[in-house]
């Protein structure tokens, strides 16, 4: 679950709120064991959500670093090498 939560800070262009709420939920998921909540659960799961949306864009904002934007493209390439580095070439042994 976790694994889907993206490396967000220092990127050209600079991150969505879209992608700082996708990586909340995917935390929250993570740490309540839900992937969708039960009806009952459902208010307090999406204000953590939310809770947790807010504090990462506050955060984010607030971050400085000397470093160069990262590129979404260099660093997707980055992240392929090393899925099939450790996967393989995606051929399962018999």
């Amino acid at each position: 679950m976790c694994r889907n939560i993206k490396l967000l800070f220092n990127f050209a262009p600079p991150v969505t709120d879209e992608e700082i709420r996708a990586a909340s939920l995917q935390f929250v998921r993570k740490v309540s064991g839900f992937t969708k909540p039960s009806k009952a659960n459902e208010e307090p799961f999406l204000r953590a959500v939310d809770e947790i949306s807010a504090v990462s864009k506050r955060l984010l904002a607030s971050l400085e670093t000397n470093a160069p934007p990262r590129s979404r493209e260099e660093e997707a390439a980055k992240a392929r090498a090393r899925n099939a580095i450790r996967f393989g070439d995606g051929r399962r042994a018999e």
